[in-house]
């Protein structure tokens, strides 16, 4: 697992853009899964700036989502998929019919049987990631067993307090949230993920020990053949990682 300490969040964003631009630059044809969250959206700016003024070209580019909230409409404010085009879609020239997240309502088997099928036939070039306080990746969640494939998973009360600052009261958080499992994160040919935040729990176990624990999800990425960490030089001079 390579890591890579950065000055700032704008470091760690652009660091993140370039590892994203050196895949669709050697694949225009790839498929990229995406995250949601703080976490990307500044990576997620200098993509849309390349985009414009240095000629990162999305045109054939196909993306999935890790994961939606169950319950929300596509036009909600808070669904993934309106962050994702609020955050790029809307600034690149990707085609929005070659974007996948998982429907958030109807019949929940459906959609999960669509969102399976969707990640059984992709190749994901590059696995964007975020990372939860506790260590969830996507909505897998920590406990004793974690999942292949994408499930329903029932949101951690932390995960909602995380969450809560997003919506109008705590009330309003939904419970549960569609997800890639494990299996699919794992699959991906390369894993990214992209840290701000407050994460030093999460990352104390995924740099400093040297535990695989489905307690905490992201321990997980250690076992990956090609996988990046970016963060802050203050958060790993808080937990005492060496660089």
């Amino acid at each position: 697992m390579k890591v890579i300490v950065c000055e700032n969040y704008e470091a760690v964003s652009k660091a993140g853009a370039d590892i994203v631009e050196k895949v669709v630059r050697d694949n225009p044809e790839c498929t990229i899964g995406l995250a949601t969250g703080s976490s990307p959206v500044g990576m997620y700016k200098e993509l849309s700036r390349r985009c414009h003024e240095e000629g990162l070209d999305f045109s054939k580019v196909h993306s999935v989502n890790l994961d939606e909230y169950v319950g929300l409409e596509p036009t909600h404010d808070q669904s993934y998929r309106y962050f994702m085009d609020d955050n790029l879609f809307n600034h690149i020239n990707i085609d929005k019919a070659n974007t996948y997240v998982a429907k958030g309502v109807g019949d929940t088997e459906a959609n999960l049987k669509e969102f399976n099928a969707v990640l059984d036939k992709a190749d994901i070039a590059v696995q964007v990631l975020g990372v939860g306080p506790d260590g969830h990746l996507g909505f897998n969640e920590p406990g004793e067993v974690l999942y292949d494939g994408a499930h329903k998973e029932v949101l951690d009360e932390s995960t909602i307090d995380a969450n809560a600052r997003f919506f109008a009261s705590r009330d309003d958080v939904p419970r549960y949230a569609f997800t890639m499992g494990m299996g699919n994160i794992m699959r991906a040919r390369k894993l990214l993920m992209v840290v701000s935040g407050d994460k030093r729990d999460a990352m104390t176990k995924l740099l400093i020990e040297d535990k695989i624990d489905p307690k905490c999800p992201c321990t997980f990425m250690r076992m990956h053949r090609d996988a990046t960490v970016i963060l802050e030089k203050s958060l790993a001079d808080a937990i005492g990682y060496k660089y």
